[in-house]
């Protein structure tokens, strides 16, 4: 005997677990451990949806869901404008093996009747949700983090080999302001690991040649350009107003100087070095882990750690490590993943070998201790030159 769709959808009623609006909002205020799923589709979701759910439209269910909520455990409450949908969402669920899975009912439109708290994602442009389709379809992303991305702004200190790739996986992701450091010119012995330039920008400033490429890999991106050495005199004012410093630095004075204007300034720096054909990356986190200063208290002599025009480097080695300084930045400004902060990653090249040292602040350090010391910008040349 075939069912008619009322028989069907009262059938499917009847065999799911259903909770009412009125329940749900209590869960919700009581921040009970709940995972909310909006099922409705895309464009209904951009109208509105409940604080906290994760949209994953009906006719892409089975292909979304474990990806999106992997844990079968995990108690799910699926909702729709009205509450058919959900109930079809729900039995499908318990199919795949979810176990505690719940359809409100009604749904969203009588949520909204009754005045229940509701919020609306961010504005993106068409043209901005296709470039970023593939983010949006995070869950850890999605249309809200991708405008925080898109608001948010990163300095790079140096267009350089770190620099490079991490400016355009950075450009890529779209954060949306981009700042870039560097005094210096393009010089043909750059190209063997800068990828931001070109032979055609030899003799260009590198600021010039670096923003150049980034507004072509994304015009979404604006482009801030200081074509300055970095020193006590401009650090504050060239800091202002980023939220992330990515530091690509490759000498002591300034990566001390850039330690202590993180600390004193509260800007999270996601530190990079190389050497050869090894790289470390760590995250500094002012006022939470331990800064630069507590990693090397004090400089190495300079015959003991010679630059890449000296020692030479792997033209691939910054590749990885500007790429794992761009995932550091990203995962700050979204407030997402395990921060390397407390943590070096060391990388070995040639023997393709990562290694993780645990680092802990030194409660007698002069500049994040117990009892700092450094109250403001010293001479870095002078401190560095005495090692």
């Amino acid at each position: 005997m075939s069912l008619s769709y009322a028989d069907l959808i009262a059938r499917v009623r009847s065999a799911v677990a259903t909770v009412s609006l009125e329940e749900l909002k209590r869960r919700l205020d009581d921040k009970e451990s709940i995972t909310l799923v909006d099922v409705r589709e895309r464009d209904e979701f951009r109208q509105g949806y409940i604080p906290g759910a994760i949209s994953v439209p009906r006719g892409y269910l089975e292909m979304q869901i474990e990806q999106k909520v992997p844990d079968r455990s995990a108690r799910v409450v699926l909702y729709c404008a009205g509450g058919t949908r959900s109930a079809l969402a729900a039995k499908t669920l318990a199919e795949l093996g979810y176990v505690s899975v719940e359809s409100a009912n009604p749904g969203f439109v009588r949520w909204k009747d009754l005045g229940f708290p509701i919020e609306r994602p961010p504005e993106l442009t068409e043209a901005q949700r296709e470039r970023y389709a593939r983010h949006i379809m995070l869950p850890e992303v999605g249309e809200v983090g991708q405008a925080k991305l898109l608001g948010s702004k990163v300095l790079l200190l140096g267009a350089g080999g770190l620099g490079s790739p991490a400016a355009l996986y950075l450009a890529a992701a779209g954060v949306g302001t981009l700042g870039l450091v560097d005094a210096d010119t393009v010089d043909a012995s750059n190209l063997q690991r800068q990828i931001l330039h070109a032979t055609s920008r030899i003799g260009m400033a590198k600021v010039d040649s670096a923003a150049q490429m980034v507004v072509d890999l994304n015009p979404d991106v604006k482009v801030v350009k200081f074509q300055e050495r970095l020193d006590s005199g401009n650090v504050d004012r060239i800091f202002e107003g980023f939220d992330v410093i990515v530091d690509g630095c490759d000498n002591f004075p300034t990566r001390y100087l850039v330690n202590d204007a993180s600390v004193l300034l509260g800007k999270p720096v996601v530190h990079g070095s190389i050497f050869r054909f090894e790289g470390q990356v760590t995250t500094f986190l002012p006022r939470v882990g331990p800064c630069y200063r507590c990693l090397y208290p004090e400089p190495p002599p300079a015959h003991l750690a010679p630059s890449c025009a000296e020692a030479g480097v792997l033209g691939i080695l910054p590749g990885l490590i500007g790429t794992l300084q761009a995932t550091e930045a990203v995962k700050l400004l979204l407030g997402k993943g395990d921060l390397l902060v407390g943590r070096l990653v060391c990388y070995d090249s040639m023997r393709l070998k990562f290694r993780e040292l645990r680092l802990r602040r030194d409660p007698s350090c002069p500049m994040c201790g117990d009892h700092p010391t450094i109250d403001k910008y010293i001479d870095y040349e002078g401190f560095c030159n005495l090692a």
